[in-house]
């Protein structure tokens, strides 16, 4: 996993990458939300409050895997890349009627470029630059109801860990090559609540909200810069420990109505206080980030023996700005648009989701590239029985 790139984009040359989707199967498809769903069916790590949603006889099983053409163009080139690989997978069970249990793996960030520019007045040279890697969390989970279908609390317990890989090499009298690799680890906490207001017997109202507290990395950078001279290749480096590297806090609250278990609406915003995060010790590398989505999910029967009746129909639309500043001045905006589709097995209890999301980057300053997107996320979800005993006559 930790040598797949499943992105090409130049804008993760800055800071720890692209930031990965954290929502599963019907969040995925529905615009990436999850603050606010709770489902005995799909597991949402976004919110660890929402696994006490499943009941005690029920274990779940989810992975994903994703395919992703993008297209790039800075007003004179254009380029065409095609990449993908694992998304993610978790697991979820209950201990108790009131307790439940889940544990993942999740990418958090990926870095993955490689481009060439040339040189700038009479010195003929260029500079190529790549960069590949990621940041990675396994995590743990714990929900508890201490309301019975009306108060849900709950907290992940993640572990941190990846290295990314930025280069560059330039060819000039003498061939300059530089290499510097991150390496990432550490603790990182997430708290969830949700309260769920009964509307009727068959409509319910979610309030979700969930807080990431800032995180100091734990980290060992290494720069290497190697040149030939009088034919020999000279090389120097340093490794420094424990550098200023932040994650910074992160706030979201979601809501969700739900309707005769046909039809789900859902809206979720976050913000996270990159600006305070610290980055080669630095503060002000990075703007504060807003996120919103907006999704729905329509099922037109669950309980009849029509096929096409009981497909999950999903969509969703999500706005944000980057938390990256290009060379230190401004960054992108970025919107969505996905479609998806939830097709039960024949047990009726396991799905195969599928979700198509289109994606537009658009810088806010003349010069830089824009970007879009257009990626197709597959993965099952099992759903079994296996907690209840089963009595023969």
């Amino acid at each position: 996993m930790m040598a797949q790139n499943s992105t090409n984009s130049p804008y993760t040359r800055f800071g720890y990458g692209m930031q990965a989707d954290r929502s599963f199967a019907a969040g995925r498809a529905m615009g990436g939300i999850g603050y606010g769903l709770r489902s005995a069916r799909q597991i949402n790590p976004m919110n660890p409050a929402s696994y006490t949603g499943m009941d005690s006889l029920t274990f779940l099983f989810d992975g994903g895997i994703s395919a992703q053409m993008s297209w790039f163009n800075d007003g004179t080139h254009r380029q065409r890349d095609l990449n993908g690989g694992f998304n993610y997978a978790a697991m979820q069970f209950p201990l108790h009627r009131r307790l439940a249990v889940s544990i993942g793996l999740l990418p958090f960030s990926s870095v993955g470029y490689n481009y060439t520019t040339p040189s700038q007045g009479d010195t003929r040279y260029t500079d190529r630059f790549s960069g590949t890697g990621g940041l990675n969390e396994i995590y743990g989970g714990l929900s508890f109801a201490p309301w019975k279908e009306r108060l849900s609390i709950g907290a992940n317990i993640s572990y941190m860990f990846g290295t990314i890989t930025h280069s560059s090499v330039t060819n000039l009298t003498n061939t300059f090559y530089w290499r510097n690799k991150i390496r990432v680890h550490n603790v990182k906490y997430d708290f969830g609540l949700q309260y769920t207001h009964p509307l009727s017997k068959t409509d319910r109202l979610t309030l979700g909200a969930v807080y990431s507290p800032k995180l100091r990395l734990g980290t060992t950078v290494s720069n290497e810069t190697s040149f030939r001279e009088d034919f020999s290749t000279v090389v120097e480096g340093d490794t420094m420990r424990n550098a200023g590297f932040d994650l910074p806090d992160m706030y979201g609250v979601g809501l969700s109505f739900t309707r005769d278990n046909r039809m789900v609406l859902a809206a979720d915003v976050s913000y996270r206080q990159w600006s305070k995060a610290q980055f080669y010790n630095r503060e002000g590398d990075f703007n504060d980030q807003i996120r919103v989505g907006l999704g729905g999910e329509y099922i037109p029967n669950a309980f009849t023996r029509a096929y096409l009746q009981r497909i999950r129909y999903r969509a969703g639309l999500h706005y944000g700005n980057s938390y990256v500043k290009v060379n230190g001045n401004g960054g992108y905006k970025e919107y969505g648009v996905t479609l998806g589709v939830g097709l039960p097995m024949l047990d009726n209890r396991s799905f195969i989701n599928a979700s198509l999301e289109y994606i537009k980057v658009a810088p806010e300053r003349k010069g830089l590239i824009d970007e879009q997107y257009l990626r197709l996320t597959v993965s099952y979800t099992f759903n079994e029985y296996w907690f209840f005993k089963r009595k023969i006559d």
